[in-house]
């Protein structure tokens, strides 16, 4: 019997998420393979070790949710402001050699930043992240009157690099690891809103220019975190298999979106989860793409290599 073409019954609406009980995000992989991953709704940074076994690294993590290491081993966090009280609103780092954990910075211009997101560095360890606010909550909140993208140079120096006009609401960021090339998600979750994926050039300072748009998601769900591959390519963890209200559509169904430099869309991993927030690089080879998406972590194997600054492979 093909069970595939049985309908709903006449009255019944699709079945729909009544709550959530996990939202992870921000996955990260260290020299060791261990994979550091956000748990926002529980306010948590989860570790999954080489076993597979998992623990509790941090709690409460201050509603952490993109993260990143740098090229010395230092793990940075977004210390955002959703899915609940207690968001610390921040950007922190914790170096393991030295064990200790330290905000790098907490204020722009003397204001509160918004929702720090997303974050990533290239190879000499300057620092990109990205500052919007998605949950209605936090914006009531809202010091500033922009969500940006900043860079943190080497001495700690802050410098907005990226704001409206330009973009709408900056989530995912990546940078190619010799600094020339800084790609951006540009998603704003209201009815008309940017869905869109831009990529820069960058000077010697990190100044960005020369904006190209490479891929528009719209009217479907967008694009949330994203990684850069060694051949240049950018893996992009988008979709959604069921709407959640009339700013999107089913037509961008749930995946990581494996994206070409010039702009075509090369082919698409299915992930069998709403909603896919983010994804990392890591295993023995740089070849485990790991996939946060829901209340899970889920793991694929790929043929090309991360592009990070702080590879699983470095130290084998």
């Amino acid at each position: 019997m093909d069970y595939s073409n049985i309908e709903l019954p006449m009255g019944i609406p699709p079945v729909r998420a009544a709550t959530s009980i996990a939202f992870t995000e921000g996955p990260a992989v260290d020299a060791e393979g261990k994979v550091y991953f956000s748990d926002i709704i529980n306010n948590r940074i989860m570790v999954m070790a080489t076993d597979g076994s998992h623990s509790v690294f941090r709690e409460p993590a201050r509603r952490t949710n993109g993260q990143t290491f740098d090229p010395t081993g230092r793990l940075y966090h977004c210390e955002g402001a959703e899915f609940g009280s207690g968001g610390g609103r921040r950007v922190t780092r914790t170096d393991f050699k030295k064990k200790t954990y330290e905000v790098v910075t907490q204020q722009f211009e003397g204001k509160r930043y918004n929702s720090p997101n997303d974050i990533c560095t290239d190879a000499n360890g300057t620092v990109y992240f990205t500052d919007p606010c998605y949950w209605k909550p936090a914006r009531l909140q809202m010091e500033l009157d922009h969500e940006s993208v900043y860079r943190i140079d080497l001495d700690g120096t802050v410098t907005r690099i990226l704001s409206q006009p330009d973009i709408e609401r900056p989530n995912g960021i990546a940078v190619s690891q010799d600094g020339t090339k800084l790609y951006l998600v540009d998603s704003r979750s209201v009815p008309g809103g940017n869905r869109k994926i831009w990529q820069f050039d960058l000077d010697t300072s990190g100044t960005p220019s020369n904006q190209k748009l490479l891929w528009d998601f719209a009217p479907g769900r967008g694009a949330d975190g994203m990684r850069l591959a060694a051949d240049g390519n950018l893996y992009l963890a988008a979709g959604v298999n069921n709407p959640r209200g009339p700013h999107e559509t089913s037509d961008v169904p749930a995946g990581i979106y494996i994206l070409s430099p010039d702009g075509t869309l090369l082919g698409r991993i299915p992930i069998p989860e709403d909603v896919i927030t983010n994804l990392a690089f890591g295993g023995p080879d740089g070849k485990t793409l790991y996939v946060t998406a829901g209340k899970n972590l889920y793991q694929t194997r790929v043929q090309v290599a991360g592009q990070v600054a702080y590879p699983t492979w470095k130290a084998n």
